[in-house]
């Protein structure tokens, strides 16, 4: 799994690519620490684009709904986007789409998480 990062403005977009599963959720949630512990109000805004996995298992769940909680529990905006449609269904099947806040597009969830951000992602 690779894990690509581009910052706009506030809004941090992390874009994992490949599989999220047991051989790879650990290394995921070793990149997504520190990006997570600056989601707080007045700090960054997380979206995890999804358009390069195209297969979360268990454990990448598991490491989608730690992060997630995280996020909530720091006041903080976190956003999955672009989601693969098996991914998608996995999401759906396992309830996940109640508790992560899922949006068609990289632009919908950073238009979402910040107008600064927004900004900076259409100026590119």
């Amino acid at each position: 799994m690779r894990l690509d990062h581009a910052r706009f403005a506030d809004v941090v977009v992390l874009s994992p690519r490949g599989r999220i599963d047991h051989a790879t959720a650990e290394e995921l949630k070793t990149a997504l620490l520190p990006h997570l512990a600056r989601c707080r109000p007045g700090q960054d805004h997380v979206v995890l684009d999804l358009a390069g996995v195209d297969y979360v298992s268990s454990a990448g769940l598991r490491v989608l709904m730690l992060a997630a909680k995280q996020a909530k529990a720091q006041g903080g905006f976190l956003a999955v986007a672009a989601v693969q449609p098996l991914v998608q269904e996995i999401l759906e099947i396992s309830k996940f789409t109640l508790v992560l806040r899922t949006l068609p597009t990289v632009r919908d969830a950073v238009a979402a998480a910040s107008p600064t951000g927004l900004t900076a992602f259409e100026l590119g």
